[in-house]
């Protein structure tokens, strides 16, 4: 059995890091805030990147290597053998493609649903490129809500009219509330779609991340999905982020809408992401079983750790991610809420006050839309040092209140 990824690294070796999450606070304060991991990547990634750069293989990417890797890997992992790669394109990351993909099937002020909470870079990246946001909450539950989703689509395209259009981009498995959508949850929502005449774009970045207990299904592989639009990447399951790859994947009735998709739009993937990325999904999978026990571990703990140490917090637990969800709305803290566009470096309410008084860094609640506000995202990708000395600093804080 292969050693857990997460227990590799010292808070040392860490602070030694010069990407986002390490650098962009003083050195006294533990980062469990973006989405990266705290892990060596994965052997055979690390080998097929010294490979290409000993080699001097260091130009353009060519081939559907990438989309081959995925297409096994999605039928041993997800049994779906629908990956053709025939209708598939390399994109630069996720949220590109995502505006690439919402650009083939909206136009200029159309409308595009979000359910919120969502990852803040969908407001950001959809209003910047001229469509409208329109949300539809999850349930108390962090899912999603198929009654407000229904109302949401039938809102939107009586608002649309005849002649507008309307897409719906869907997060699965969900950033930040970590549920994974059942298949019966896809298949309704493919059947609301599809009466409402609403195109899908679905976002599994996280896909690989799943964990025990719940299992993740492809929205491309559930009856009603064949006309929708999705993305994948290695990036967040193998910490590939700063390696630019990702790849778009259409239903076989839209495979004309991404052949539609402007050549250049793949020239922004960078060749040793592509190199790594196809190393990840086609040999990097003993590693990942490695990382999710130790994820599942750190998800436990966590659970632990926030009933012993942060009374009036509550828990939302993860099915997959390596993100959680804290429900600190009755700890009083003011989160007042702001107009505009949201980025992920923004801070309110407990976020604020538990980076100021705790020294530990959390996402803010708010930056993830309606509904976000009074909450805080935890990263527990890693070490359970860490975590524990993060949680307990916490609670240590609260305890300055009473």
């Amino acid at each position: 059995m292969s050693r857990n990824p997460l227990e590799e690294l010292s808070l040392e070796q860490l602070r030694t890091r010069t990407s986002m999450k390490w650098r962009a606070h003083p050195a006294d304060v533990l980062p469990l805030w973006v989405a990266e991991m705290d892990v060596h990547l994965a052997p055979t990634v690390a080998e097929a990147i010294h490979r290409a750069v000993d080699a001097g293989d260091t130009g353009y990417p060519h081939g559907k290597g990438y989309a081959q890797a995925v297409s096994e890997f999605a039928a041993q992992r997800w049994q779906w053998d629908g990956l053709s790669v025939g209708r598939t394109r390399v994109v630069p990351d996720v949220m590109l493609g995502v505006v690439e993909m919402l650009r083939l099937l909206t136009n200029h002020g159309d409308t595009v649903i979000v359910n919120s909470p969502v990852y803040a870079p969908f407001y950001a990246f959809v209003s910047h490129d001229g469509r409208r946001v329109i949300e539809a909450p999850l349930g108390p539950d962090g899912r999603i809500d198929l009654g407000a989703l229904e109302e949401t689509f039938a809102q939107a395209r009586g608002q649309a009219g005849r002649t507008g259009k309307v897409a719906y981009l869907l997060c699965n498995p969900h950033n930040p509330t970590g549920a994974v959508h059942t298949r019966d949850e896809l298949r309704v929502v493919a059947e609301l779609a599809r009466h409402q005449g609403i195109r899908v774009v679905s976002d599994e970045i996280h896909a690989p991340l799943v964990l025990a207990g719940a299992r993740f299904t492809p929205y491309l592989s559930v009856p009603g999905g064949e006309d929708a639009l999705a993305l994948t990447s290695a990036s967040k399951a193998w910490n590939l982020a700063g390696l630019k790859a990702a790849l778009a994947i259409a239903g076989p009735e839209a495979a004309a809408d991404l052949r539609r998709m402007p050549e250049e739009v793949g020239h922004g993937a960078s060749h040793l992401g592509l190199i790594a990325h196809t190393a990840a999904f086609r040999t990097g999978g003993d590693w990942l079983d490695a990382l999710l026990r130790g994820l599942h571990e750190n998800r436990t703990l966590l659970t632990d750790l926030v009933s012993n140490h942060l009374p009036g917090v509550r828990l939302l637990r993860p099915q997959g991610t390596y993100l959680a969800w804290l429900d600190c709305r009755e700890l009083g803290f003011d989160d007042p809420c702001t107009e505009g566009i949201k980025v992920v470096s923004e801070l309110s309410g407990p976020a604020r006050w538990f980076l100021d008084h705790a020294q530990v860094a959390l996402s803010s609640g708010h930056v993830f839309g309606t509904g976000g506000g009074g909450h805080v995202r935890v990263n527990f990708a890693t070490s359970q040092a860490i975590l524990t000395e993060a949680i307990t600093r916490m609670g240590q804080a609260l305890k300055t209140l009473s």
